[in-house]
């Protein structure tokens, strides 16, 4: 882009030399031809010159922009593009419309044209882009992730990634068994908090950042990730800036974080949260079933004892405080399910209560 514009800004400025030399007949104003021609050389070089170093300037300027309007359009679904440019032609019809009374008013008509066709034309686009499942609704067609039957399964919907979810690193397990499919999004500002927690100072912290930086990496042999380039400047806290990007865009957020999962279910956000997915796995203990639990430290209340199941569900043992450290077959007693996981309260089996 910088060689393109480079290249046709300095012909442009040779030609407009040339063009101005032959205008105001700059040869003849010299006494000696052979001397004029080589001055004119000069100022048509000089002229080629100049426009070498603007354009330079300025295809760095378009090449910038271009990366925002590729990121922009990376960040909005296939429909919201179409509606939305579908709006901004129906905004110049609009002006198109009104021109000629526009242009009939007397002293403003011709200022007042441009001012009128810019306002209607993004008016219009960034109505139609706002509202576009709206649209697509009203003449029978489903935007991606709005109830189109062929995507229930979720195998095609975007799902933005939270930052606990990939530090946690299950995401990646997830992933390969086919049960996530579709885009994964990781927004740019996730990516820098994830940067920032591994440059911490504190060692835990600085392996989980650099695990999950590791997990993005990898994710990215499985299923296709996209790191659009959004933010919201006015929002300073991530999960917040996470809960408006979901609530624009009409994805899901998958999240380990239980206060975010919290937040998103009061702001009617769907949240995939992958503890809910492993507790849902975990399978069903009902009272009565018999259990091998090796017993590792003292409850919380006296006399119990403390052991886990192979899938970490925490399993106490009612007068069993002295029996640490042993093998102990259990009945289950009672189930008790919290948003962190199942607790299982057990009595050693063949004890009577």
């Amino acid at each position: 882009m910088i060689l393109v514009s480079r290249i046709v800004l300095a012909l442009l400025a040779a030609l407009g030399a040339v063009y101005a030399g032959r205008t105001f007949d700059l040869v003849n104003h010299f006494d000696s031809s052979s001397y004029a021609y080589t001055v004119f050389g000069i100022i048509v070089f000089l002229a080629f010159a100049v426009g070498w170093m603007v354009g330079g300037l300025a295809g760095k300027g378009l090449a910038r922009g271009f990366k925002r309007v590729e990121r922009a359009a990376q960040a909005r679904s296939a429909g919201e593009l179409t509606i939305g440019a579908i709006g901004l032609l129906v905004g110049l019809l609009v002006s198109a419309l009104l021109y000629l009374p526009v242009h009939a008013l007397p002293y403003i008509g011709n200022w007042v044209l441009l001012p009128m066709v810019l306002v209607l034309s993004y008016l219009f686009a960034f109505t139609a882009a706002k509202k576009h499942r709206g649209i697509l609704r009203l003449v029978g067609v489903h935007s991606l992730g709005d109830g189109d039957p062929d995507l229930e399964n979720g195998s095609n919907v975007s799902t933005l990634v939270d930052t606990s979810a990939i530090i946690d690193g299950r995401i990646a397990d997830i992933v390969r068994t086919g049960f996530l499919g579709g885009e994964l999004v990781v927004p740019e500002f996730v990516l820098k908090e994830l940067q920032q927690v591994a440059d911490s100072a504190d060692p835990l912290k600085r392996a989980r950042g650099r695990r999950g930086l590791q997990v993005v990496q990898d994710l990215r042999t499985d299923v296709q990730v996209a790191t659009p380039d959004v933010d919201f400047p006015q929002v300073s806290d991530v999960d917040a800036k996470l809960l408006k990007l979901a609530k624009e865009r009409g994805m899901p957020i998958l999240t380990t974080d239980f206060n975010l999962n919290r937040l998103a279910q009061i702001q009617d956000v769907q949240v995939l949260n992958v503890n809910d997915l492993a507790n849902a796995l975990k399978p069903a203990v009902l009272p009565g079933e018999r259990l091998d639990v090796l017993l590792i430290k003292e409850g919380k209340e006296s006399n119990q004892g403390v052991g886990y199941l192979d899938d970490g569900t925490m399993v106490v043992v009612e007068r069993a405080r002295e029996r640490i450290g042993e093998t102990l077959p259990v009945q289950v007693t009672s189930v008790l399910q919290q948003p962190s996981g199942k607790i299982i309260f057990t009595k050693i089996a063949g004890e009577n209560d």
